[in-house]
């Protein structure tokens, strides 16, 4: 199950500037975290030998991790709120 049109736009005003404020760090990284957390790892905790998706899932999670290194570099305080809100091991 994807994310929905309405779950999306919920992500983008909680962590966006503006309703509209797609391409922002923060929205990008809570959207991947909501997809990671959502979609793959409940897939693959039922599906233990699906390895074309644990790569995807992988790669989300490089994708993410890179947006974070960006943020912490630019703005450290911001970052550290992210983290905390998003609940992420780091």
């Amino acid at each position: 199950m994807s994310l929905t049109q309405e779950r999306k736009q919920e992500i983008v005003t909680q962590f966006g500037q503006t309703p509209a404020d797609t391409g922002n760090t923060r929205v990008q990284v809570a959207l991947l975290t909501e997809r990671i957390n959502q979609e793959l790892t409940e897939h693959l905790r039922e599906h233990r030998k699906d390895h074309h998706s644990r790569r995807g899932l992988l790669m989300l999670v490089g994708r993410r991790r890179r947006f974070l290194d960006y943020l912490r570099n630019k703005d450290l305080e911001g970052y550290r709120a992210l983290v905390r809100e998003l609940g992420l091991r780091r």
